[in-house]
């Protein structure tokens, strides 16, 4: 759900910043927009889809690649929250003419530092649920071959 928001702002930052009128000091493009940070929302719609086949179809290779994923959604995360901050903690003036817009896309920029976080906890929980889960099974495995091996 959270993916699917984040590719929603991104569409609202093309319309947004593609309306810009080229003025005498320019355009505004932000780093986020130009790395198409927002976009990466696609990677947490996947890694969501991901965790529904786990949690139908349970077998070790497909919750290792659920973890992959989650952990590549975490160092997405933290790069997105990187390139925000730095976004915002520099501002180029723009054109008068597009001042507004530039507002409003930092003001999307700022919505989307807020749910960063919730997408960090949401990839962190599974990730470490997952771990154990592995660690977990790999010992009932174990157990269970010791178990064959005593009857013998």
């Amino acid at each position: 759900m959270i993916g699917i928001f984040h590719v929603f702002m991104w569409y609202f930052l093309l319309v947004l910043y593609k309306g810009q009128i080229k003025g005498a000091f320019g355009i505004y493009e932000p780093i986020t927009y130009k790395t198409g940070c927002t976009l990466w929302g696609i990677f947490f719609i996947i890694a969501g889809v991901f965790i529904i086949a786990v949690t139908k179809y349970p077998t070790r290779s497909a919750i290792i690649c659920t973890l992959i994923i989650n952990i590549f959604c975490i160092i997405t995360t933290i790069t997105a929250v990187t390139l925000t901050i730095i976004e915002l903690s520099y501002f180029n003036s723009p054109s008068y003419r597009n001042y507004g817009q530039a507002k409003l896309g930092r003001e999307v920029s700022r919505i989307l530092l807020f749910f960063y976080p919730l997408e960090f906890s949401v990839a962190l929980t599974y990730s470490v649920c997952s771990c154990s889960n592995l660690f977990r099974r790999q010992n009932d495995l174990t157990s269970v071959a010791e178990e064959a091996e005593n009857t013998f």
